[in-house]
């Protein structure tokens, strides 16, 4: 069996600096929203431990590239699904799989609740369990978390660079993308 060593990517576009580790042709774990290519690097550090530094994106196995071409595509606005991005939830619990392909099927520009989502998930009393999943969201935009809401439509939290700010701008543009379909 041959040894494969993961890989890193920074690169950046008009959501800032972004850092991609990943193995073969599966992302396992993305951090964006810097403001330099050092607070990409310093995200990713203490899982990145060994990888390869990927020089540039043709060092990139083709699926991985494709990802990060719809990756600057969404970050100007385009309409991107990610949908066919093969992603690994091996690290996940029954629930967590149930609450995370079920976030994936939110359509660009949808929202949903917490408490709505844990229903969905067949477990209605988990909003807070639902919080924990997105909270510890490897893969945003991937998975987005970012379209999970909390009651009564408030913003709640986001982990990624920027925080809640960063939530509202995606929610935002989605939104203004979603009026021109």
């Amino acid at each position: 069996m041959p040894v494969y060593c993961p890989q890193r990517y920074l690169f950046r576009c008009q959501l800032g600096w972004f850092g991609l580790l990943c193995s073969r042709s599966t992302p396992h774990r993305i951090t964006f929203g810097h403001r330099s290519r050092a607070e990409a690097l310093q995200a990713l550090t203490g899982f990145a431990e060994g990888a390869m530094r990927c020089p540039n994106e043709k060092g990139l196995a083709q699926p991985l590239r494709e990802l990060v071409g719809q990756i600057r595509s969404y970050a100007a606005g385009e309409v991107q699904d990610f949908q066919d991005v093969r992603i690994d939830l091996e690290h996940l619990n029954m629930f967590s799989r149930r609450v995370v392909q079920l976030c994936r099927e939110l359509r660009y520009g949808e929202t949903i609740e917490y408490g709505q989502l844990a229903r969905r998930a067949g477990s209605p009393a988990a909003a807070r369990a639902v919080g924990q999943v997105m909270a510890l969201n490897r893969l945003p935009l991937i998975i987005p978390c970012h379209r999970v809401v909390s009651a009564g439509g408030r913003i709640g939290g986001f982990s990624a660079a920027g925080g809640v700010a960063t939530k509202r701008r995606l929610l935002a543009m989605e939104v203004a993308g979603k009026s021109d379909l």
